[in-house]
């Protein structure tokens, strides 16, 4: 199926690594001009060179740091003058399990307020300061990445993935008749080093290894694996094209089964 998304410029934040890294990379795939940018310049350059080298499609590496305004507003200009357009944000940059402690007791109000402001209003930031473009060009594609912790009661800091839900719903009312479309996603177990630092953490915890911790999430999910970066990012890909005009507001688990509740 062609997405019809040759052509158009996506940003990424978030993209040297991980999940970000191959929403990138499927994008470019894809015909995407892409911006990819985080804090760690290092790991955005050796991003954009792989994935240019193998789609042969410019990937543009840009520092920004989502916890100040400047700094996002310098990324989208400096993406804007490169590229002309802007047609696809995808959020993703922030601390993947979060900084704040689980347990009241011990969780600071630091930590918290610094998961909030990178993840929650980070990606009001990018969405912000894009959203001028997208109207001009009369098409927008904003594309969150959440977290099932958004789900359930387990870390305080799956606070952030519900307020984004709820970020996602307010601005898709406000920008939809704009041609702009915003939704979310809630990625489940997936084979990033994140999740191999979150089994070595675990492992120490439960006394067992990282290998049995792993096992017991793939025992817990319907499919009975883990999934890929790129299947978040075959899932974006669609979001983001002309195709899915009409899905809007919506927060789509994407977790191989993992979440039982129902969401109506």
């Amino acid at each position: 199926m062609d997405l019809e998304l040759k052509g158009r410029v996506a940003i990424v934040t978030g993209g040297g690594m991980g999940i970000g890294k191959e929403v990138a990379r499927f994008l470019s795939e894809e015909g995407c001009k892409v911006v990819i940018c985080a804090r760690r310049m290092e790991f955005l350059q050796q991003a954009a060179e792989e994935i240019t080298a193998q789609t042969g499609n410019e990937v543009l590496p840009l520092y920004c740091d989502t916890n100040q305004m400047s700094a996002v507003s310098d990324m989208v200009e400096a993406a804007h003058k490169h590229f002309g357009r802007i047609d696809i944000l995808v959020n993703g940059a922030a601390a993947p399990s979060g900084v704040v402690r689980n347990d009241i007791e011990h969780a600071g109000d630091d930590e918290l307020l610094s998961d909030l402001n990178t993840k929650v209003i980070g990606y009001f930031r990018c969405a912000k300061a894009v959203t001028p473009h997208m109207k001009a060009g009369g098409f927008g594609r904003i594309i969150n990445i959440g977290g099932l912790t958004g789900r359930s009661s387990k870390v305080l800091s799956g606070m952030r993935n519900l307020a984004i839900a709820h970020m996602t719903k307010t601005l898709s009312d406000q920008l939809g008749p704009s041609g702009i479309t915003v939704n979310l996603i809630h990625p489940g177990v997936v084979d990033t080093p994140h999740i191999q630092d979150l089994y070595e953490r675990e492992a120490v915890k439960q006394g067992k290894t990282a290998e049995q911790v792993e096992q017991a999430y793939i025992d817990a999910t319907p499919i009975r694996r883990t999934l890929a970066p790129m299947e978040m990012g075959w899932l974006i890909g669609f979001l983001a094209s002309p195709k899915a005009s009409a899905v809007t507001g919506e927060s789509i688990g994407i977790d191989g089964g993992l979440t039982r509740g129902i969401f109506i």
